[in-house]
């Protein structure tokens, strides 16, 4: 799945030098990736909400590193509303910015903002999510979101011995957003994995609630992420396919906001934890979930190091300012619809409550008092 590409090195002076260890103007670039000449290290970071932990750690944290490379920057959250988050960008566009870095609220609609932006001399970098449907999108920074969602398969296989053959066992999957184009990923890389226990009879859904392939996981999909939405969704399963002490006994949920929603719903059902408590998946290592692993409500997550994101993101901000190509390692995979756009993919990793201390609190990504210990 991974390619690499040559970064390209162009001869620079010993003043070009000078401007981009302050940042400062080298000209403009053309809006294709890179031109020779460099641009200002003016950056427009668009991020999608402050509802979910994650994005406010990745926006504010980008922001502090390129801060700290003497950039310019504006940082702007959305609130989850596509029209707001393009007025943001026209925005940021209009107050000089040369580099934007867009986590799409809906990878379809930005074309238009995005595409007049390029026309003005703006380089776009995806961040995280894949914005679709346009020429305008020069690079793509991510992890490698069909490896999460096999991880995710590949851990509720592990832990039920559905490759020795056990079963069967009653199986609840959920996805993603559907405007979220990372969701398909997740949902793919699990749903490969598992659905051959689904055909074989060893998981059973008794809500019938499944993608009939993996390519229409969006009829299980909770809209926006939503913690609650998935709560009623997860408490309408319960009271009408979980009667006569049938009991719920493994749930694929993509991340952890729906996690959250999922295990409240199991809690208020009466299910407590222990013998009885379903395998659950999630992803992004919040802080409520890392609680929710060491009381043995969650059953692990999938971590995505963001600062290793961040920094990958600066790189390539720092080689756009030089006039160089930024480095990518997938330049196959990421097809947008219109072009196949250069990505770089960082690795995820599975955590469970025997990682917590050393992983995620020993690396310095959460504090132990962040999650009671």
């Amino acid at each position: 799945m991974f390619k690499g590409r040559t970064l390209i090195t162009l001869v620079v002076t010993g003043g070009l030098l000078a401007s981009l260890a302050a940042c400062a103007p080298a000209g403009t670039s053309g809006g294709t990736g890179g031109d020779a000449g460099g641009t200002d290290c003016n950056v427009g970071i668009a991020m999608p909400t402050r509802s979910l932990e994650r994005w406010i750690n990745d926006g504010e944290g980008l922001k502090t590193k390129l801060e700290g490379d003497g950039c310019t920057v504006d940082l702007q959250y959305a609130d989850n509303k596509t029209d707001q988050q393009i007025s943001q960008i026209q925005n940021q566009v209009a107050g000089g910015a040369k580099i934007l870095v867009v986590a799409a609220i809906d990878g379809e609609t930005l074309g238009p903002v995005l595409e007049d932006a390029t026309s003005q001399g703006v380089t776009v970098i995806a961040y995280d999510r894949l914005i679709n449907g346009t020429e305008a999108v020069d690079y793509y920074a991510t992890f490698d979101n069909y490896k999460v969602g096999t991880l995710q398969g590949q851990f509720i296989e592990d832990q039920l011995g559905l490759a020795d053959g056990a079963g069967p066992f009653n199986f609840e999957p959920f996805a993603g957003s559907p405007d979220d184009n990372n969701a398909g990923f997740f949902f793919q890389g699990a749903w490969d994995v598992l659905q051959p226990y689904v055909e074989s009879g060893q998981l059973v859904i008794p809500s019938g609630k499944l993608s009939a392939t993996n390519d229409d996981w969006k009829s299980i999909g909770i809209l926006g992420w939503g913690s609650d939405d998935a709560q009623a969704e997860m408490d309408n399963r319960l009271q009408s396919f979980y009667t006569g002490g049938q009991k719920v006994q493994v749930v694929l949920s993509p991340n952890d906001s729906l996690a959250l929603g999922i295990e409240q719903s199991l809690l208020s059902a009466g299910y407590a934890p222990g013998a009885d408590w379903p395998i659950i998946t999630g992803q992004d290592a919040d802080k409520a979930n890392v609680q929710a692993i060491l009381a043995d409500q969650q059953s692990m997550t999938v971590w995505k190091d963001t600062r290793a994101l961040g920094d990958r993101v600066q790189s390539m901000v720092q080689s756009i300012v030089a006039g160089e190509v930024p480095e990518t390692n997938d330049d196959t995979t990421y097809d947008n619809g219109v072009k196949v756009v250069p990505s770089y993919l960082l690795d995820p990793q599975v955590v469970v409550k025997d990682d917590v201390q050393s992983v995620l609190i020993d690396s310095g990504f959460l504090k132990a008092s962040d999650v009671g210990l």
